[in-house]
């Protein structure tokens, strides 16, 4: 029998409380939960989706920062990891979820974290893996960038790391021939960017799933241990609350992301036995310097990034150049009034460039009743060593790449001239709290594990000790990856979904 396309409900059009059954509901339309979803549906699983955010369809997306942090973005892109220092997060929030703003690149798991899961649950290995990152890889048109999208931005990171020596690779992004807008942060206006909102939604949905946006998930329902279904409400503009939305299903399946995952499974009573429910947090904190040159870079022309530099792999340290608007360019950098404008002056000339660590401590989630979810993360001292060390070595490439002026990533600090200032500014002690550190990869609060005494869904995101309940998100990560998190997230939701069709008797699906 032909199943009818499902369809997009939004807000607007929910005018009264709405009672819904199906066999999977699903919170979350991002890389984990468009993917289940659409896996489900093809396997003729009738599936219900529920998104907070908003449907912005391509058409819709803007140049404009203001208009994309109100529509795509969790708390205006806003969000921040309490700590000293503090580190900035965002998590998108909208059909197709942060994928619709991210910058895209799509890298398999390394080996060197597969070796460290493989001991925490069976099949997290190379071999294991590898047809998922197959399927994701051709679902998502996984592929090197067109050479006329890469921008000078990236062509003088190559260029300096060219000059230094330095192992250097070309981004793998999920991507049809990019045009190089540099707008990926704001939404794809070409949609040549292959987001969950152009791929496994729309997959879903032509296998009869429903999905509907503007919906948060208060509660999950339960009967003792089991999950029967969740408990919503219509989120009306200015974030107003508006009619019920209860659905009833044998399955839920919770990819909310690594911040609101453990804080609806503990708002809504379940609990690990293993304790780590909110924990492991993980979140490879990034720092970023801007860089000036004597001949135009104009990084909005071009792709968001184009190159890794990869050659302290084995340090934890990733080095890359992205282009940000002006705006964000002017927000971080320690200048003021007419100073400020001088700097501004010359943003066309301007490389922001930067690091990423894979962090070795980790923090948590807490669900704090009437606050909501909040992030706690303390980096450790020698991971604060780390992003310095990175500075300073992308400080270094930047110079060979042949920039006049670096402005320096430290409140108070003087603007650098040349690699030697560069290098001696790096050798001084630099307090932990003069960094200015943000990350948009937050993963590892209900991580995976087979042992429920170790960890809170086994592999295949079942949650240990309740029935029906899964995770299909970054947060069942065993610890970081040091790379872009979105293909291990599809990759392992693409098993979870395996997995409940090959069982899908006993799920009663």
């Amino acid at each position: 029998m032909t199943r009818a396309n499902g369809q997009i409900t939004t807000g607007p059009q929910i005018e009264r409380d709405l009672h819904l059954s199906c066999s999977a509901v699903v919170v979350g339309s991002g890389a984990g939960g468009a993917t289940v979803a659409a896996e489900l549906a093809e396997a003729g699983v009738d599936v219900v989706i529920l998104e907070e955010g908003g449907h912005h369809p391509t058409e819709s997306f803007q140049t404009a920062m203001g208009h994309a942090l109100r529509t795509l973005y969790r708390d205006g892109g806003a969000g921040s990891a309490i700590g000293s220092p503090p580190v900035l997060f965002s998590e998108g929030r909208c059909v197709g979820g942060s994928t619709v703003v991210n910058g895209g690149m799509s890298f398999r798991t390394p080996d060197e974290a597969l070796a460290r899961w493989a001991h925490d649950a069976a099949g997290l290995t190379p071999e294991g893996l590898w047809p998922y990152f197959v399927r994701a890889e051709r679902r998502l048109h996984v592929a090197h960038q067109d050479p006329e999208t890469v921008g000078r931005d990236a062509e003088l990171l190559k260029m300096g790391a060219d000059v230094k020596g330095w192992r250097i690779i070309p981004n793998l992004r999920n991507q049809i021939h990019c045009a190089g807008s540099n707008n990926c942060t704001l939404g794809c206006p070409t949609g040549a960017k292959r987001s969950m909102l152009l791929t496994n939604v729309p997959r879903a949905l032509a296998q009869g799933a429903r999905l509907f946006a503007d919906c948060r998930v208060d509660r999950i329902c339960r009967d003792g241990r089991r999950a029967t279904g969740v408990e919503a409400h219509v989120v009306r503009p200015g974030g107003g609350r508006g009619p019920r939305v209860t659905v009833t299903a044998p399955i839920v399946v919770v990819a909310g992301g690594s911040v609101q995952t453990p804080a609806l499974l503990m708002r809504s009573g379940f609990r690990s036995s293993s304790g780590q429910l909110g924990r492991n947090l993980s979140l490879h904190p990034n720092a970023r310097l801007v860089a000036l040159f004597d001949s135009d870079v104009r990084g909005w022309h071009g792709v968001h990034q184009a190159y890794q530099v990869r050659e302290f792999d084995a340090e934890g340290i990733l080095i890359t150049a992205v282009n940000l608007p002006p705006s964000l360019v002017a927000m971080g950098v320690s200048r003021h009034g007419r100073a400020l404008g001088e700097v501004m002056r010359d943003y066309d000339r301007m490389v922001v460039a930067g690091c990423l660590v894979e962090d070795t401590t980790t923090g948590r989630v807490r669900n704090l009743p009437g606050l909501g979810a909040h992030v706690f993360y303390q980096i450790s001292d020698a991971d604060a060593a780390r992003v310095v060390r990175g500075l300073a070595l992308t400080a270094e490439l930047m110079f060979a790449a042949g920039a006049r002026r670096i402005l320096a990533p430290f409140a108070g600090a003087p603007d650098l001239h040349s690699a030697d200032e560069a290098a001696a500014l790096f050798a001084r002690p630099v307090p932990r709290r003069a960094l200015e550190l943000f990350t948009v990869h937050l993963m590892g609060t209900a991580r995976m594990h087979d042992e429920p005494a170790r960890g809170v869904v086994g592999g295949d995101g079942a949650f240990h000790g309740a029935q029906g309940l899964f995770v299909a998100d970054a947060s069942v990560f065993p610890g970081p990856i040091g790379v872009n998190p979105m293909l291990t997230i599809v990759a392992l939701a693409t098993r979870t979904a395996d997995a409940l069709i090959a069982d899908r008797v006993r799920h009663g699906i």
